[in-house]
């Protein structure tokens, strides 16, 4: 479902709304910017457009966009097309760290050449109604979601530029539970971003402690085997 995050998002890449929704080597593409790169915002699961992302990045400069919630005030409907009866903060925060649950699935495509993926943390309004179909697992549907503000933007090409930003000071060889403690996250996550850097070849495993495997970053093994040498 097109949302009215999606549509704002697409103003603020690309005012001129004659750029949107274009079609390119036979795939209907958001917006094109004025440098000619191909901007998709992708608001649900980075999985649904991989395929189409590696194909699009053969011959164009692409930008994936994917917003985090870091903010977001809920606003409850008793009926679809009745006034919003009640406003409250979600207890749930998106931090940079999230990402790696959309990454999981989309080393396939990231990192490449001519891709640009931004990450933007933002605060967010959602719409909910009543479902129209109630289940004991779904007690709710989103109506709507729409963009109050972008607190921040992060631009990364490669894995080496989104582990410095995270700020993740392991030593030389380290664990999940390492990497939790400096990105901060929780371990779980921490296993989803080891996951994806060693798919994106910037880490490797090189040993256990205890049952938990150690890692160390990629480039640092190279300067140790030359050092030997």
């Amino acid at each position: 479902m097109a949302t009215s995050l999606h549509q704002q998002l697409k103003l603020h890449y690309v005012a001129d709304e004659g750029r949107h929704e274009v079609e390119v080597d036979g795939f209907r593409i958001d917006a094109i910017d004025e440098r000619e790169r191909l901007i998709e915002i992708q608001c649900a699961s980075l999985l649904a457009i991989r395929d189409k992302i590696r194909k699009l990045t053969k011959h164009h400069q692409v930008v994936v966009v994917k917003p985090l919630a870091a903010k977001k005030k809920l606003l409850k409907k008793v009926r679809r097309n009745g006034k919003v009866q009640s406003r409250r903060y979600s207890p749930a925060h998106q931090t940079l760290a999230d990402v790696f649950l959309e990454l999981v699935h989309f080393t396939q495509a990231f990192p490449h050449p001519n891709l640009q993926l931004d990450v933007l943390l933002t605060e967010q309004e959602e719409i909910r109604v009543p479902p129209r179909k109630r289940t004991w697992r779904r007690k709710f549907s989103v109506q709507d979601r729409t963009l109050v503000s972008v607190n921040e933007s992060h631009s990364f090409r490669t894995p080496d530029e989104l582990w410095t930003t995270l700020q993740m000071a392991v030593p030389d060889t380290f664990t999940t539970a390492q990497i939790a403690e400096q990105g901060p996250m929780p371990r779980w996550l921490a296993q989803k971003a080891a996951y994806c850097f060693r798919k994106m070849e910037f880490i490797e495993a090189c040993g256990k402690q205890g049952n938990a495997i150690e890692y160390r970053l990629r480039n640092v093994a190279g300067k140790n085997e030359r050092k030997a040498a």
